[in-house]
């Protein structure tokens, strides 16, 4: 079973049912504290039957019989006592939903993180940044309310009223009668509300996935914008976007108060007309039926349950809205999970490694969805362990997808891709990932130290470790001029190094993996001249020690660093596609 499918298929944005039973099945693993949750509300609603009997008795027996305070006294007790448990169970059933709640997004944010990385980078790259950022964050938030309120309470709407009405029809079965027909108003008009409401939350989540992508770009983007000058108009572009999602939050909220209003009307109605009932049949005005039978107690009982009967209800309607959030998000979510990974082999197999590699490329092909040229076709390559190989040829040859084919990003079509006679298809992806070091045209840089960035390749290295793979790269050429050498903090993207600098720091974290493998993209494409010599000298010092290295470029200096050069040719168009006609 995929990690998408761990806790039940996951649904089509737009099928609303298999949302609702996909919201469901998360909260299978936290049953048990669903449960704690709904057995304190039902508890706290069995206690307001306590307390309204207690409040009937003492006021009756005041007003009725003149009791004495001292007479009162154990009442007053034991209503005391009944504030104290209802306090307890009102805070049992708000830790233990919390908690349950906080379970299931932490279980969603762990499967999300895991489906970005069976995609990998490749699949992942159709997906805006931001977008990927509001699933994780605001839209795995947007699914709280559903476990954390309006689940809980759909037990305690349909137990405590029942559990009241039980109550009520013996002690006079027309007042139970009242609260039986209208207590159906409540859920229907929360239904007809919570429909119009539904549909608004999926368009307001899938605008936040969006407005996230937008301005995250633009934010990324923004030397660009301000070199040519755009920047203004993207704020007014960013107010018009920041606006429009204001506006349908705004249609989200007035659904929501809406519904309240009307649930409100009902319930205060149904109040009344109970209210009416029993004040004329104390007075004498009415005598139909059970009328004759009501006294103080039991006419105040009755009406100090009927506020409580419908609590739940109108409780339950005002959590409708975190249901129709929840659904939203979950169709954004889903849509996300639902994305099939490459399958996984059942029993992985080792890459036995001693010194460089033998690699082979046997018959490939790959193809895109929706690009009318593939990737690669029929594409043979073998290499001899230690042999250095550069692959030239125009953009979108398919030189950068050998390389990710080589590191298991993606899986071929047909054909094999294989490390010392084994193919990748059934390799195990952390022998793929021990195996090989990539090193990119441009590096990624994380916020932090230096050090920490050379330490990604292998968190368990020791400082002196990190400190060789720095001199080796010349990482210390400029760090050792800086204030805290290579605990000097970086910004996200290398903000604070320069383009060299950044590439000789990713030479170190590959140098630091001495993996057997050196699998380069362009490595040296968006440097002077100089920076280029000093990085490709590295490199050949790195491949020299019996290193397999396959090298992706267009220049003449990284050309002559290669044993063989292989020049790739575009594939032929995929047959039926526009281009091809």
């Amino acid at each position: 079973m995929s990690n998408g499918e761990a806790a039940g298929d996951p649904p089509r944005v737009s099928d609303k049912k298999a949302q609702r039973r996909w919201l469901l099945a998360r909260a299978r693993p936290v049953r048990g504290l669903m449960g704690l949750a709904a057995g304190c509300g039902v508890g706290n609603g069995a206690l307001q039957i306590a307390q309204a009997a207690l409040l009937a008795y003492v006021i009756s027996a005041a007003v009725m019989q003149g009791a004495s305070l001292q007479t009162l006294l154990p009442a007053f007790a034991a209503l005391l006592v009944v504030y104290l448990l209802r306090a307890l169970l009102a805070w049992g059933m708000e830790t233990s939903a919390v908690a349950a709640s906080e379970r299931v997004k932490q279980s969603l944010r762990l499967e999300l993180f895991r489906k970005v990385a069976d995609l990998g980078p490749v699949r992942t790259a159709e997906y805006q940044a931001g977008a990927l950022a509001a699933a994780v964050m605001e839209q795995v938030e947007a699914v709280e309310g559903f476990y954390a309120r309006y689940l809980p309470q759909v037990a305690v709407a349909v137990s405590v009223p029942l559990l009241i009405l039980i109550v009520v029809f013996p002690v006079n079965w027309l007042a139970g009668a009242i609260l039986l027909l209208t207590a159906p108003l409540i859920p229907v008009f929360m239904a007809l509300v919570g429909m119009s409401a539904a549909a608004r939350s999926r368009e307001q989540m899938q605008a936040l996935s969006r407005m996230g992508g937008y301005f995250l770009d633009r934010v990324q983007g923004l030397p660009t914008l301000k070199l040519f000058r755009q920047d203004k108009r993207e704020r007014s572009r960013i107010a018009e976007v920041s606006n429009a999602f204001r506006q349908r939050t705004m249609k989200v909220l007035r659904i929501a108060f809406l519904s309240s209003a009307v649930l409100e009307f009902f319930s205060s109605l149904a109040i009344a007309m109970l209210a009416i009932y029993i004040g004329f049949a104390l007075l004498g005005f009415f005598a139909w039926g059970p009328a004759g039978e009501l006294t103080l107690f039991t006419g105040l009982f009755i009406l100090l349950l009927a506020p409580d009967f419908f609590q739940p209800l109108r409780q339950l309607a005002a959590f409708y809205h975190d249901r129709a959030s929840a659904l939203g998000a979950a169709g954004e979510i889903a849509s996300l999970l639902d994305r099939p990974v490459p399958p996984q082999p059942e029993r992985p197999l080792p890459i036995p490694i001693k010194g460089a590699p033998r690699l082979a490329l046997d018959r490939v092909s790959l193809h895109f969805p929706g690009r009318a040229r593939p990737a690669l076709q029929d594409f043979s390559l073998s290499l001899a362990p230690g042999e250095r190989v550069a692959l030239v040829g125009p953009s979108g040859v398919g030189k950068s997808t050998v390389i990710n084919l080589l590191l298991g990003l993606v899986q071929p079509d047909s054909g094999t891709v294989s490390i010392n006679g084994v193919d990748l298809a059934d390799a195990d992806t952390d022998a793929i990932a021990h195996a090989s070091a990539w090193l990119g045209q441009r590096a990624h840089i994380f916020h932090g130290t230096i050090r920490d960035n050379i330490r990604l390749a292998r968190p368990e290295a020791d400082d002196a470790a990190i400190q060789r793979a720095a001199e080796r790269a010349r990482v210390n050429e400029f760090s050792d001029v800086m204030p805290q050498g290579l605990d000097t903090p970086v910004g996200e993207r290398g903000f604070g190094l320069s383009g060299g600098q950044a590439q000789r720091v990713a030479l170190a974290r590959a140098i630091l993996s001495d993996a057997p493998l050196l699998l380069l993209d362009e490595p040296t494409a968006s440097l002077d001249p100089e920076n280029e010599r000093l990085v490709l000298e590295r490199i050949a010092a790195f491949a020299r020690e019996g290193r397999t290295v396959v090298i992706a470029t267009h220049t003449a200096a990284s050309m002559a660093f290669a044993d063989r050069t292989i020049a790739m040719t575009p594939p032929p168009l995929a047959s039926g596609s526009e281009e091809a006609a």
